[in-house]
């Protein structure tokens, strides 16, 4: 009778240490409104293997596509109370939550895509990145998303002038409304997962995003024009809500970042890739690639960065940008 209760008294122990060992596993729900097939998910999907290598197994990511959990917005929101830990948003969203981002939309603030990862990697982009903190998200890492330009149905964009009178879709953005108003087209805010049957249906003439997203969306099946004046090089932002990420100890923290780092030089090189592959294969689809003179587009948007004047902080985070070599 002894040695049952003996061997019982183990069993229950083992089954313990078992219960245990679970119960130290965390995992993170990340959910954002991409395709699974696009590069930032990619990145992601590659973020959360390196994680689970790093902590082993310990600290692991499910990730939900293609807004199986809500919009953009509706994301941040859930972060926010911490339903939800992470999501990946556009810069032109954070605006909304943590004002100076918006520096990231400002027209042509880029020199071009080398100057822009200096940015974002460097004191400027690292600054940004806390700011949203007040609002209980904290951002991680920033993922390449390329250089938004117009696709249009009907006619071809060539230079500002053919903007005008055209309903251009835009995100929830503040700085993407003016963008658009300043070269002439009507802005019109649509949620990503409205805009093919927007497009369709003629609410709006066109809109404005980067090759992968343009391609992937289908909406190259209702636009016929892809005019590659590259206004904007908005970045997109990976986020962790500061209730979640307080729940992680500092190793776990650690981990957390460094995976995401990671991921983020992987996903650029996935980027490069998926934009030559997204233009060669709407060029296939009878879409008409344009490359217009920039310099129009960028003296008719001047005005938004000067307008920023008199907002002292945000006109330094401009030449702050400006000047980073």
């Amino acid at each position: 009778m002894h040695r049952i209760t003996s061997i019982l008294f183990t069993l229950i122990l083992i089954s313990l240490a078992g219960c245990g060992e679970i119960s130290q596993t965390k995992t993170l729900k990340l959910a954002h409104g991409l395709d699974n097939a696009h590069p930032v998910h990619k990145g992601m999907e590659y973020m959360a293997e390196r994680l689970a290598e790093k902590s082993g197994g310990r600290l692991q990511i499910e990730i939900y596509p293609s807004q199986q959990l809500g919009t953009e917005r509706q994301c941040l929101e859930l972060l926010q109370i911490g339903s939800l830990a992470m999501t990946k948003v556009s810069a032109a969203v954070m605006e909304n939550f943590a004002p100076n981002i918006q520096v990231l939309s400002l027209p042509y603030i880029f020199r071009d895509r080398e100057h822009s990862f200096r940015v974002l990697d460097g004191a400027v982009g690292k600054k940004l990145l806390r700011q949203s903190e007040q609002y209980w998200l904290r951002g991680l890492t920033y993922f390449d998303a390329g250089y938004r330009s117009f696709y249009t149905k009907g006619r071809p964009v060539r230079t500002p002038e053919d903007l005008e009178g055209l309903k251009i879709r835009v995100q929830e953005s503040v700085t993407a409304i003016n963008l658009v108003r300043a070269l002439g087209g009507a802005p019109t805010p649509i949620s990503w997962g409205e805009l093919y049957t927007a497009l369709q249906q003629g609410v709006v003439d066109g809109a404005e995003n980067n090759p992968p997203s343009f391609y992937l969306s289908h909406h190259y099946e209702v636009c016929q024009y892809y005019s590659l004046n590259e206004h904007t090089s908005v970045p997109d932002i990976l986020i962790i809500g500061t209730v979640a990420w307080n729940r992680l100890s500092p190793e776990e923290q650690q981990w957390l970042e460094e995976a995401a780092q990671e991921a983020t030089v992987y996903q650029r090189k996935l980027w490069a890739e998926a934009e030559k592959h997204a233009l060669e294969e709407v060029q296939k689809a009878g879409v008409e690639i344009i490359t217009p003179d920039k310099a129009p587009f960028a003296e008719k948007t001047r005005s938004i960065l000067e307008s920023y004047k008199g907002r002292p902080e945000m006109y330094q985070l401009i030449q702050e940008i400006q000047a980073v070599e």
